[in-house]
């Protein structure tokens, strides 16, 4: 289910270090999709998705055409015009047009990070599915939601008119880099908190807290000193990893259980995906 990384919208997913976001830019390559450093191409994965946020890499593919409008929603809407307009009165119990609102809000504010300054209709449709518990593989639509971002973004950065403001889950991207550099960087986190054990929650906790132009230069230095395929490019292969429980339990060669077979697969299996509601084709 998507519970546990509601849970972790709770923290602050858009506190982003710009300088490390940039220097990672730079070595993004379009044709690969995939970070190219010293030691070869690295880039986020399904398995680093569900150790993040416990979106497991299973599911339907989900295309915007596949459900009905069966409400009516008063899109095109300005944030708080939105909120406003589809809340419910408290104390009484949460409305199915309320819930479907709320997970469309959650999803173009939190999840994909829509730059539109008003409400985009068009996640409706995948709001929808969510609200009637269909199995959609989220986790899939994310990383091409994120690849294509950094498609863009990479794009900008060689633009005559100079890059552009940067939109998406970007804050996928820095709470990765916030992992694969902790070691190397020396971040260090007090992170404890009961309400959300997952590894995203901690690594919100990992921003640098000096940040200045400076650091630029040493993001870059760090990246280009990735000579070799360590563990720190591998930050959640590792036996004290502590939610989401059902990948902690059942990371062991020769003792997997049958209803994990699928879900591995999906690990395992490359795809041809819809990156979303713009029909852009992201292999992953």
């Amino acid at each position: 289910g998507i519970y546990e990384f509601i849970q972790l919208s709770k923290f602050d997913l858009h506190a982003f270090d710009p300088q490390m976001l940039l220097s990672a830019i730079f070595f993004w390559n379009r044709e690969t999709r995939a970070f190219k450093f010293s030691c070869g191409f690295v880039c986020p994965t399904l398995l680093d998705i569900a150790a993040i946020t416990s979106l497991a890499p299973i599911g339907d593919r989900f295309y915007t055409d596949a459900f009905e409008e069966e409400f009516y929603f008063l899109g095109q809407k300005t944030y708080l015009a939105f909120i406003n307009a589809h809340m419910g009165q408290l104390d009484t119990l949460v409305s199915t047009l309320e819930h479907i609102a709320f997970l469309m809000y959650w999803l173009f504010a939190c999840v994909f990070c829509t730059p539109s300054l008003q409400v985009p209709k068009y996640y409706y449709i995948l709001a929808q599915a969510l609200h009637s518990q269909k199995k959609i593989c989220l986790s899939n639509l994310l990383l091409a939601f994120l690849f294509s971002s950094l498609d863009e973004a990479s794009e900008s950065l060689f633009r005559e008119s100079g890059p552009c403001n940067l939109s998406g889950p970007l804050w996928l991207l820095q709470l990765w880099l916030n992992a694969i550099l902790e070691k190397k960087l020396l971040l260090t986190s007090s992170f404890l908190s009961p309400m959300c054990q997952l590894e995203g929650a901690r690594l919100t906790t990992l921003m640098p807290r000096k940040r200045s132009i400076d650091n630029f230069s040493k993001y870059i230095q760090a990246f280009l000193s990735f000579s070799e395929f360590t563990k720190d490019l591998a930050p959640f292969i590792r036996s004290d990893l502590t939610r989401p429980s059902w990948l902690r339990e059942n990371n062991q060669v020769g003792n997997i259980s049958p209803d994990s077979v699928d879900m591995w697969s999906g690990f395992l299996s490359w795809d041809v995906i819809l990156s979303g509601m713009w029909q852009k084709d992201v292999r992953i």
